[in-house]
């Protein structure tokens, strides 16, 4: 076996070494080496500030050429005082107040024609020009708003203002789970001119979804089925309260597919109207509840849910059942429940590939497991109605249907990256994953989900809200 001698520095590589670190010249050179790279790092930041300043300088300049008409319309009708210039006191970047412009529009005909178009927003281009908000940014807000002495709402206040924010993308998505603290924090920490880009194009799809209303009614009907109209927070509260409850309860998720399937299934939409809390999962129900002029507050999805609700479990001592999916994969959610959520109990696992004569000891197994919450991933509507039968069997205080939740958090689908759930694309990337199995659901149920809610909406031939709710068991 053939040993290589270490190499040993010499003395004068030795000498020459010590020289660089503890010279009055070596340590010259290392202190401007770090002002160097300080003042690069300070220029390279700039300079990203700087292109952004530079394409909204632009790209205002070249939306108030585009507009001139306009503009010259609008000059006359604030000459013969039809309308009026307001200003706003806003506060911008490092709190400093500014005047945001805009028109006040008279309450006629054409007024709200004008404000329907966004007209009354036209003089915002003034301010981006001057330097006073940019065109993606957080809210602008009034001055003692939001006050910069709490360290998360500082944060939001090291960029300029804009037009369109995360928070604004969120909440017409309606997936405005956290706060707008929370939203404003994640654009700076991670700004840059390609994420603006990513912004002002997510901004596209938002604006055909309209806003979740907080005094939009709490319960609504779509194609005869009866929603819980809550936010997320709401329904954890909900669920949080119904496992300490004597009796148990069900709760369903309800997307287009599901609200297709009810349509023609009667025992299906007989056990949605019994169930004691419907939520409204997915972009299809946001877009029926505005066709029909009853607004979704937030898109209460099963997935978004789930990782929120074991934070609410953790460490109540209340257990958990995961029934559903293929062999394996309720495993592999505990696992991921033990490493995110360790404070949650899990009292046993059970694939969803069982027979109907294994069906008995399995509703044993749950029994006597004690568990408190039952999450069973089945599949609509098998799973809501597996549901509705063995309830008081299973011994549970809530039992939810929760889809394809297992196959996401034990990995074995991705979910769709966060940009393309605010641009309500979930669907998308569900039918990129799985042609040959979701095409039909997603292309050709969703035109038919639509085309009923249009009938709904011209022919009234739902149940309204006040002929159900006497007779549901709350």
């Amino acid at each position: 076996m053939s040993t290589h001698p270490i190499s040993r520095p010499t003395p004068e590589y030795v000498k020459e070494e010590l020289y660089r670190r503890f010279s009055r010249r070596g340590l010259r050179r290392q202190r401007l080496r770090r002002w160097v790279r300080g003042l690069s790092w300070v220029l390279v930041v700039q300079l990203l500030s700087g292109t952004k300043r530079i394409m909204d300088m632009l790209l205002a300049m070249s939306g108030l050429i585009i507009l001139s008409p306009l503009l010259m319309v609008s000059l006359v009708l604030l000459a013969s005082h039809l309308i009026a210039l307001e200003r706003r006191p806003r506060v911008g970047r490092w709190c400093q107040t500014f005047d945001e412009y805009r028109f006040t529009l008279p309450d006629t005909t054409w007024g709200r024609l004008l404000k329907l178009v966004r007209f009354h927003r036209l003089p915002v281009l003034l301010n981006i020009l001057k330097g006073d908000m940019s065109f993606v940014g957080p809210r602008p807000v009034s001055p003692g708003a939001l006050s910069p002495r709490e360290r998360a709402v500082r944060k939001r206040y090291d960029v300029r203002p804009g037009l369109v924010c995360l928070w604004w993308i969120r909440r017409r998505a309606n997936i405005d789970y956290g706060t707008e603290i929370e939203a404003d924090g994640e654009y700076v920490e991670t700004q840059s001119v390609l994420g603006d880009l990513g912004i002002a194009l997510r901004a596209i799809p938002a604006i055909l979804y309209g806003e979740g209303v907080a005094t939009a009614p709490d319960l609504v009907t779509i194609l005869n089925i009866p929603i819980d109209n809550v936010t997320m927070a709401e329904a954890i509260e909900i669920i949080m309260n119904l496992l300490d409850s004597q009796h148990g309860h069900q709760i369903c998720f309800v997307n287009a597919d599901c609200a297709n399937i009810a349509y023609r299934d009667e025992e299906y939409l007989h056990i949605l109207r019994r169930a004691d809390y419907v939520f409204a999962d997915g972009i299809g129900l946001k877009l029926a509840g505005k066709l029909l002029g009853q607004e979704i507050k937030q898109n209460v999805n099963g997935t978004d849910l789930f990782p929120r609700l074991c934070q609410a479990l953790a460490d109540t001592g209340k257990s958990v059942f995961l029934l559903g999916a293929r062999p394996g994969i309720a495993e592999r959610v505990r696992d991921w429940i033990a490493q995110y959520a360790p404070g949650v109990r899990v009292v046993g696992t059970q694939h969803g590939y069982f027979s109907r004569e294994e069906e008995a000891a399995i509703i044993n197994r749950i029994a006597n497991s004690q568990a408190d919450l039952l999450l069973v991933a089945l599949g609509a509507p098998r799973q809501d109605k597996w549901i509705h039968r063995h309830l008081h069997e299973t011994g549970v205080k809530v039992a939810m249907g929760v889809g394809g939740l297992f196959d996401f958090y034990s990995g074995r689908i991705p979910r769709a990256p966060l940009w393309m759930r605010e641009m309500g694309l979930e669907w998308l990337y569900r039918f990129i994953q799985e042609p040959r199995r979701m095409w039909k659901r997603y292309f050709v149920g969703n035109a038919v989900f639509l085309f009923r809610v249009i009938k709904e909406r011209f022919t009234n031939s739902t149940i309204r809200t006040g002929e159900w709710r006497e007779t549901m068991p709350r």
